[in-house]
Formats: structure tokens, C-alpha cells, sequence
């Protein structure tokens, strides 16, 4: 049997090159003949890095750069030199998990370091940029990013406002005569795992604003100052993309993306499955497994195992999902290609323990599932 494992990260436990590495182990006890491809896969959030990194075999460089509070940081990025791109996980530099609860707020934190990363990758001669965008901690709608490459974003008195989403309450202009000239060269490609629009009640701040920190009139205020961003940037581009999808991911960096750097706005699951090869590893597979830590109707909007899934299914190839959690809405997945799904407790357990026991949990689960096939004759 050939089998293809492509999890993604189950949260708080593993990350998606552990998961996989502990279906592969169980999947080995039971067969240890079972020809085995690993790959570690991310839908656009959090992982997604590593997940290319796996993918491409692109070299992992490091650079400092600001942190989402303007602090110094290590944060890693991607090269792939025979391509000549450039892979950045934007959560690398403005990462909400980087900062404590009480760290957290959407007025006040910044993309600059993610531009930081595009100079990194512009230095060693990056002709294309993929981008990720999920799990930021900033809601400045890609204002830091361009003061970074070079833009200045000015006020009445034309000096400098902050480039975050407080900050563009008081911008008066946009002067892009800095921004570096390699970007015009340069393909961008942008991961989102959203499709919200920059403003309103399914815009950046309203829908992700809370969980950086923001309160309700913070919410109103931050959507106010992106639609002035809005604005002002309409002004000086002749073009308003403030209503196309995903232009409201990781805090308005989606807008930013699209509407400075010319980038394209792509579902994350099918950017990542892409550079990874997907539809040749799938021609070659007689079982897939994929799994995270939550299987639901929401998983249907651009989450790893529908995204494997609906491509598995283009090629007849059945797929077996394993989830920390099986939550309502779940079975509309039977209908995007998955086969079957399991949860992983063997056993009332708590929260914790689950979180602690995910690798033996997910190995014993692929072992009786190859057990299972065996003894049917699969």
C-alpha cells in the first residue's frame, strides 16, 4: 500500500511534521512493508513555513526584524534559490501567539516586520514571494509592511504617522516614491485562509479584531481608520479593492497585498498543496490521511482536510481524516471527498490529557485503521 499522510497542525499539541510522523509510525507497526510519503501540511495560518519548507526543500534563513509591538525579534523565512522564491509566514514577525494575552492589541501593533522579511528575501534575489497570512496580531492593514519597503505614510503636517491601525486615523497621504523599486519585478503571491472583505461586519476588525485584544469601540475605531486607509489609498492608486475577498486577512494585510504590491489573493490550502507537489504525490497514493485538531462545518471554508480531500477525490483516492475533535457540522465533510472520520480519544479524558497523549493517540489510531483495511483485504 502506498500512503499519504498530509495532516495539519493539531493546536496546542503537535506540530503538523510531528503529526505526521506519528501516523506514519503507527501506520508502520501494523505493516512494516506500507510504503509511506510524509508531508506536513498548513491551510495559510499558523505552520504554514514549515509546511513549505517540508514541501520544496527550501532553505530556512533567519533575520531580524520588529516584532507586532515594535520590538526586536528573530523571525525565519524561506529560499528556494533555483526558483528564486521567497517564502514568508507573516505570524513569523507579527505572530499573535508571540505576544501574552495581556500584550495584545489590534491599535497599536504593526506589520513592519513582515516588510522587513520581503527586504530579506528582495536582498538575496527573491523573483517571487509567496506570502502567508494567517494568525497575525496586528490590525494595521498592511501599514507597517510598506513603511518597511519604503513608503511614507504622511499626516497634514506631512510627517510620519505610526504605521498602525491607530495611526491611520491621522493619515493625510500616501507617498509611495520610496518604496523599493524591486518590487516591481517581483511576482507576489499572498496564502489567506479567509475570504472577509476589508470593512463592515465581516471585515478585519469586526470579525478578528477581538482576539487581538480589541474591545467593542476599539472595533469601531479600527474599521473607521481602514476605511480612511481605504481612502487614501483609492487616492493615490486609482483603484478601491477594499470589497474584494481577502482583503480582510490577518488584519487587513490582504488589502495591503493586493492593492500595493499587485499580489494575488489565494485560497492557503491550494497555494501550499500546489508547491508541495499535491497532484503527484496523489497519483501515486491508495490511501490518504489527514487530519486536525477540529473537524466541522466550518472546515469547509479553506481548512487543510477539505483542501486534500477535494483534491483526493479528483483522483479517486479515499481519505481517512483524524481529529482531536469531532464537532457539529462534521458529517457535511462526507460530501467534499472525505471517506471516513475519527476522533482521537480512546476514553473519557480531559482536555490536557488529550493534548498530551495526541502523537500516542494518532499512531494507535492509524495502526487499527491499517489493521482495519488489512483484514478486509485492502
Amino acid at each position: 500500500m502506498n500512503l499519504l499522510i498530509c495532516p495539519d497542525s493539531y493546536k496546542d499539541a503537535l506540530a503538523a511534521s510531528d503529526a505526521a510522523r506519528a501516523i506514519a509510525e503507527g501506520a508502520r507497526r501494523a505493516d512494516p512493508d506500507i510504503t509511506i510519503d510524509e508531508c506536513p501540511m498548513a491551510d495559510g495560518g499558523e505552520g504554514s513555513l514549515d509546511a513549505l519548507l517540508g514541501a520544496t526543500g527550501a532553505e530556512k534563513r533567519s533575520v531580524r526584524v520588529q516584532d507586532a509591538l515594535g520590538r526586536p525579534a528573530e523571525a525565519a523565512w524561506g529560499w528556494h534559490p533555483e526558483s528564486r522564491t521567497g517564502y514568508i509566514e507573516l505570524a513569523e514577525a507579527s505572530g499573535l501567539q508571540a505576544l501574552s494575552s495581556s500584550e495584545r492589541t489590534a491599535l497599536d501593533s504593526t506589520t513592519h516586520g513582515v516588510g522587513e522579511l520581503i527586504l530579506a528575501a528582495l536582498d538575496a534575489g527573491a523573483e517571487r514571494l509567496l506570502i502567508t497570512l494567517g494568525g497575525s496580531a496586528t490590525n494595521d492593514g498592511g501599514a507597517g509592511m510598506l513603511v518597511a519597503l519604503g513608503a511614507r505614510l504622511l499626516d497634514a503636517d506631512d510627517q510620519p504617522i505610526p504605521p498602525t491601525g491607530a495611526g491611520l486615523e491621522g493619515l493625510a497621504r500616501v507617498d509611495l516614491s520610496g518604496l523599493d523599486s524591486r518590487l516591481a519585478d517581483v511576482r507576489v503571491e499572498a496564502a489567506v485562509d479567509v475570504d472577509n472583505p476589508l470593512l463592515g461586519e465581516r471585515g478585519a476588525s469586526a470579525v478578528f479584531g477581538p482576539q487581538k485584544g480589541a474591545s467593542e469601540a476599539d472595533v469601531a475605531r479600527l474599521d473607521a481608520a481602514l476605511a480612511h486607509w481605504a481612502d487614501k489609498a483609492a487616492e493615490c492608486l486609482g483603484e478601491d479593492l477594499r470589497d474584494a475577498p481577502g482583503t480582510g486577512a490577518a488584519g487587513g494585510m490582504g488589502f495591503a497585498v493586493a492593492a500595493f504590491l499587485g499580489g494575488e489573493l489565494r485560497p492557503g490550502i491550494e497555494m501550499i498543496m500546489e508547491q508541495a507537489g499535491m497532484d503527484e504525490r496523489l497519483a501515486r497514493a491508495d490511501l490518504v490521511i489527514t487530519g486536525e485538531g477540529q473537524l466541522d462545518g466550518q472546515s469547509l471554508s479553506g481548512k487543510t482536510p477539505i483542501g486534500i480531500s477535494r483534491a483526493a477525490r479528483a483522483k479517486g483516492v479515499p481519505v481517512i481524516v483524524l481529529v482531536g475533535r469531532m464537532a457539529p457540522g462534521w458529517q457535511a465533510a462526507l460530501d467534499e471527498g472525505v471517506s471516513a472520520a475519527f476522533a482521537l480519544a480512546d476514553g473519557p479524558m480531559a482536555l490536557d490529557e488529550a493534548l498530551e497523549r495526541c502523537a500516542e493517540l494518532l499512531a494507535d489510531r492509524s495502526e487499527n485503521l491499517i489493521r482495519t483495511l488489512q483484514a478486509i483485504g485492502r
